[in-house]
């Protein structure tokens, strides 16, 4: 498991945008980037530059994964039948965190990898502690005994400014199943993701 090294609502500030539609994020109150320099007059952006941001942005939202995760996402991608783009937001929505993060177990995605490398999710009745683990269609996700009592995650399933999206069936507050494989469109993101660019990024 990696961790992030920089307070993540730096991210936030730095693309202007409240990534993660959190109530707490700074952007609400300063929609402009961090340290001495953020409130400087931006220049134009170059191709490679509005690329770069959009690649930024979209392994941001995922927990901030490891750019070797994230470019091995890209080529198995890269590889699939159909358009590149949504076969990556595919494969990154399959990541067992982010799963946990759709069914509400936790309030982020960083909490959501934590509850699972620390022992706290089941896939299929068996505990599993990675956090990039592939869920297909059919897996069962639950919660062990001890997580349900979690305060962390009592407070997620309240949290108002999420739904849990249609691919992920909840059974019950403790047990969701994964129902398929969502598309771009289909993804609940608080802003607008370009994946596509993301492809352009890497195939230069």
């Amino acid at each position: 498991m990696t961790k992030r090294t920089s307070s993540k609502y730096k991210l936030d500030r730095r693309m202007g945008e409240n990534i993660w539609g959190r109530p707490k994020s700074p952007v609400n109150r300063r929609d402009y980037g961090p340290g001495q320099h953020g409130q400087r007059r931006k220049g134009k952006l170059s191709d490679f530059g509005i690329q770069l941001r959009a690649k930024q942005k979209l392994k941001g939202y995922y927990g901030d994964v490891t750019e070797k995760q994230f470019r091995r996402a890209y080529k198995e991608a890269a590889a699939m039948k159909g358009d590149t783009s949504q076969n990556l937001i595919g494969l990154l929505e399959q990541r067992l965190d982010m799963v946990v993060y759709r069914a509400k177990f936790a309030p982020t995605i960083f909490a959501a990898r934590q509850l699972v490398s620390h022992g706290h999710i089941r896939v299929n009745g068996v505990k599993c502690n990675v956090a990039s683990r592939k869920v297909v269609p059919g897996d069962e996700i639950s919660l062990s005994d001890k997580a349900k009592e979690m305060l962390l995650v009592i407070e997620a399933q309240s949290l108002p400014e999420r739904e849990i999206p249609e691919y992920v069936n909840p059974e019950g507050t403790d047990k969701v199943s994964y129902v398929r494989v969502p598309t771009l469109d289909e993804v609940p993101y608080p802003v607008t993701m370009e994946p596509n660019l993301v492809v352009e990024f890497y195939s230069r």
